[in-house]
């Protein structure tokens, strides 16, 4: 069930481990599209913005936890690279045992400050109750985010991308028809969306859970496996807390945009709602390339193959960029439609004009998207979490200008430019890191072994 991508043709192994990780994804994508058009079809654009308006609160509180998952991942590839397996069951114990008490300690905290950061964001008063009740019960409902995404994290680090797929789909599909169910039938307005949300996310992981228990006899413990140590706790700290940082702090550009956003009306929150929704669609290639780097980096750091990280990442850029192309023609030609999706076009043309205006200008983007993804994750993979972190910082500070300076210019135009003003300033920092850091390692690792080994 494990995967070594320590030896290889790296072309080829990117392609195998993010063909599952893409498909995953767009499930993924599936049910937050079928959250939205459900929303925006049968309770209309009010409330189709109230979700939209929860989105920048969401990433802060969410991102937090799914970057300390991720953090305490990557010791377990590495160990896992190294062939280190006794080193490896004692990474996985500590990283439950940590998601477990941290997932609680937000879920809890988040839960009970909603609403007044969702007053700080300038929400909309029309949509504010609605937001509340929305966002309330999916932060009540960390530990399930978390269960998912720390076990999915921990099967990617031994190279299965496939058994974390498998049960994103099933979710995708208990989520689809909950939502059906709570919000058509049921008549539970928004909070129908954020239970159905909450209930597929808990089949995830405990699927995930089942099949680490039966079929990972490498993830089987020892009660000697299950002796907490504080050094080791505090290295999966070291690794996690900065990655979840990071995106908590790159979360705080998003909610002063989303702030000067809802200053804007509630017409301007429904267009970056939906269009939002469909940009992150377009973005499903990025993740998996990006996830395919932090488990490709990890492995062969923890191997010493210091020249297979490189030629992960080439391999990843290459096929990242032909998509980028043919993502920015199907925006250009097929952007009404697609929103049409979210938005009654007849009913909301302003809505709609909006939304066109922002899912091109992010197209346009595309490119220094990619490097984003790629290049931060492989840092990560690589163990310098702390520099992919800073990386976090330039992409608030350029969501911050943005919203400061070019809204209250230009309007929503300038909110159009937020995103892509942020992904330029991080790969300004990225790229340069990620090319000193290799020449830093070279000195310190074994000589490198050819691609095909």
């Amino acid at each position: 069930m494990t995967r070594d991508l320590t030896r290889g043709n790296p072309m080829r192994l990117v392609i195998s481990f993010a063909a599952p990780l893409l498909f995953g994804v767009l499930f993924q994508q599936l049910y937050s599209f079928v959250d939205t058009a459900i929303v925006g079809q049968y309770l209309g654009a009010v409330k189709l913005a109230a979700v939209g308006a929860t989105g920048s609160v969401n990433f802060l509180v969410i991102g937090l936890c799914l970057g300390f998952c991720s953090g305490f991942s990557i010791p377990i590839a590495q160990a896992f690279g190294a062939r280190e397996e006794e080193e490896l069951r004692r990474c996985v114990w500590h990283a439950a045992v940590l998601s477990a008490v941290f997932s609680v300690m937000f879920g809890a905290a988040a839960t009970m400050l909603c609403k007044p950061m969702l007053r700080l964001m300038n929400t909309p008063e029309e949509i504010i109750d609605s937001s509340a009740r929305y966002i309330r019960i999916i932060f009540a409902a960390i530990p399930c985010c978390v269960l998912y995404n720390m076990a999915s994290g921990i099967l990617r680090a031994l190279g299965d991308s496939k058994t974390p797929v498998l049960f994103l789909v099933l979710a995708s599909l208990v989520n689809i028809v909950l939502d059906l169910f709570l919000i058509v039938v049921c008549h539970m307005d928004v909070a129908g969306a954020a239970v159905a949300t909450a209930i597929s996310q808990l089949v995830s992981g405990l699927g995930c859970v089942l099949v680490m228990i039966r079929r990972f006899p490498i993830l089987h413990l020892s009660p000697e496996n299950k002796c907490f140590s504080a050094p080791l706790a505090r290295h999966m700290l070291s690794v996690g807390l900065p990655m979840g940082l990071q995106f908590s702090i790159t979360a705080i550009g998003s909610v002063v945009v989303q702030w000067s956003v809802n200053g804007l009306g509630v017409n301007a929150v429904a267009a970056v709602s939906a269009a939002g929704k469909l940009s992150a669609f377009f973005a499903c290639v990025f993740d998996a390339l990006s996830s395919t780097m932090a488990t490709f980096a990890g492995q062969n750091i923890g191997a010493r193959k210091l020249d297979r990280v490189g030629q992960g990442l080439k391999s990843a850029a290459i096929l990242g960029i032909g998509y980028c192309l043919l993502a920015f023609g199907a925006v250009m030609l097929f952007a009404r439609p697609l929103l049409g999706l979210f938005i009654d076009g007849q009913a909301d043309p302003a809505v709609t004009e909006m939304g066109i205006r922002f899912l091109r200008v992010n197209a346009s983007f595309y490119i220094p998207l990619l490097f984003v993804n790629i290049v931060r994750l492989c840092i990560q993979g690589m163990g310098y979490t702390r520099v992919a972190m800073l990386a976090g910082l330039f992409e608030m500070v350029a969501r911050t200008a943005v919203a400061l300076f070019l809204v209250p210019a230009l309007g929503f135009s300038g909110a159009c430019f937020a995103n892509p003003a942020a992904w330029v300033m991080a790969d300004v920092f990225l790229i340069p890191c990620y090319l000193r850091i290799m020449r830093t390692l070279r000195g310190r690792v074994l000589p490198s072994v050819p691609a095909g080994e």
